[in-house]
């Protein structure tokens, strides 16, 4: 596996080079995958429609926040935390200073640049 690459600045529109860069595929699992990395920055709203993400934090700090029919949930995480995002929940993450993480990601994923998703219509 090549080295990770700590991706500073992540935003909803950072390109697949640098994501690839700073993610790794650890192992597949069921039909999605495990994987790690790390990066500073707010990643895009995402969801996976076909079952929970596992998050562990494996170092720094970050702010994950889940939208549900509730509505939006915020949790502040920090190494050693670990998390389950309810299928088919729009979510994302926030780290000021950086974080590492370790997910258990189930697929597809879909992404969406809406300032609060709530529908299919959102992607």
């Amino acid at each position: 596996m090549e080295p990770l690459v700590f991706l500073e600045g992540r935003h909803a529109d950072s390109p697949a080079e640098a994501l690839d860069a700073a993610f790794a595929t650890l192992a597949n699992y069921r039909d999605g995958a495990v994987f790690a990395g790390g990066f500073s920055g707010m990643s895009p709203w995402e969801r996976h429609r076909n079952g929970d993400e596992i998050v562990q934090v494996l170092g720094g700090a970050t702010t994950l926040t889940i939208i549900s029919d509730a509505g939006p949930e915020t949790f502040e995480l920090t190494a050693g935390r670990m998390i389950v995002v309810p299928q088919g929940c729009w979510h994302r993450f926030h780290s000021e200073a950086g974080v590492r993480l370790m997910t258990v990601t189930p697929q597809p994923t879909d992404h969406s640049r809406a300032d609060h998703p709530t529908t299919a219509d959102d992607i």
